[in-house]
């Protein structure tokens, strides 16, 4: 079976024989302990629930079709359901998606939040209505900071000649730049063994993947700068959302929105055990003063005036 015929919407007999099934196929990159692939588990279940069976949702897990790039064209196509991604790579299909990469923009995580579940947020979930998807929720993918392999980030210069691992976003490797860094794209697949080999000197992501995807074991200086806050967020296929009903629909927002409740408390217990896990295991854990790094990146901020993500970065300082 192709992997379009695959991800594609199935449909069968209901049980009790009165209407059809409609299964919707979810795919997405992380692990299946993941507390994303976690809350999206709970999503699909609550969904069976709240529909007495008539709506439910297949996982497909580990990139099994493919990166979030290839996951996000499979939607676009129409080829796939569903989809979990990081707006890192959303901001190619949809530029206002770069606010998430700039750093700094936010003052806490508390405004980042508010900023989510605000009307900035509600915008940002239905901006993708012309590139054929939409939004459902937000999951929390934390703040992330750089870990190396042995230079501890402690000021912006440290950053000088590291090459460093960062998504596949245009703002992350101006961000590296700002700072000083050298970025290199890699996929996340790719990044142990690119620690490994020299290829890189270091990434930048959060202490729940740095903990899964064990680049602790290679990288020895994890600098908690926080410089950005990239969440996750949940998509549909708009032709496909057209194609369920107003009950389908309510049905699948609320157990959206409860997986995405459900997930920040998860995410937050992790992140304090995956901190102390990987102190544990021999990481140098450090808590730089970010001032140095907020000024360093002042002209990347200067540089968006007069455009679209400008502006959001305008309305974000203005919510508390």
């Amino acid at each position: 079976m192709t992997t379009c015929a695959y991800a594609l919407i199935e449909r069968s007999r209901h049980t009790s024989g009165k209407s059809d099934t409609v299964v919707l196929k979810l795919g997405h990159s992380l692990d299946t302990g993941h507390p994303v692939h976690l809350a999206m588990e709970r999503m699909a279940e609550r969904l069976e629930e709240l529909s007495d069976g008539a709506v439910r949702m297949r996982i497909a897990p580990n990139g099994q079709l493919g990166s979030e790039t290839e996951c996000i064209e499979l939607l676009q196509r129409g080829a796939l359901a569903m989809t979990k991604t990081s707006t890192g790579p959303l901001e190619s299909f949809i530029p206002e998606m770069a606010i998430f990469g700039v750093p700094y923009v936010f003052r806490s995580e508390e405004q980042f939040w508010n900023v989510l579940n605000g009307p900035i947020g509600d915008e940002l979930l239905v901006s993708g209505d012309d590139s054929g998807m939409m939004g459902l929720c937000w999951y929390d993918a934390g703040a992330r900071s750089f870990y190396t392999k042995s230079t501890p980030i402690l000021q912006p210069d440290d950053l000088r000649g590291l090459k460093l691992r960062v998504q596949n976003s245009q703002t992350a490797m101006r961000m590296v730049e700002a700072l000083g860094g050298s970025p290199t794209p890699l996929t996340f697949g790719e990044l142990y063994t690119g620690l490994q080999q020299g290829l890189v000197d270091g990434a930048e992501n959060n202490p729940p993947s740095f903990w899964t995807s064990r680049h602790f074991e290679v990288c020895k200086e994890y600098s908690l700068d926080e410089h950005t806050r990239v969440p996750d967020l949940l998509l549909i296929s708009r032709s496909w959302w057209e194609r369920l009903d107003p009950e389908q629909q309510a049905w699948l927002r609320q157990a959206a929105k409860e997986s995405s409740e459900w997930e920040r408390e998860a995410w937050r217990v992790r992140t304090e055990e995956s901190l102390k896990a990987v102190e544990e295991a021999g990481v140098h854990l450090h808590y730089p003063d970010t001032k140095s790094f907020a000024e360093r990146v002042a002209p990347m901020h200067d540089s968006y005036d007069g455009t679209a993500v400008g502006a959001l970065m305008a309305r974000v300082r203005e919510t508390e």
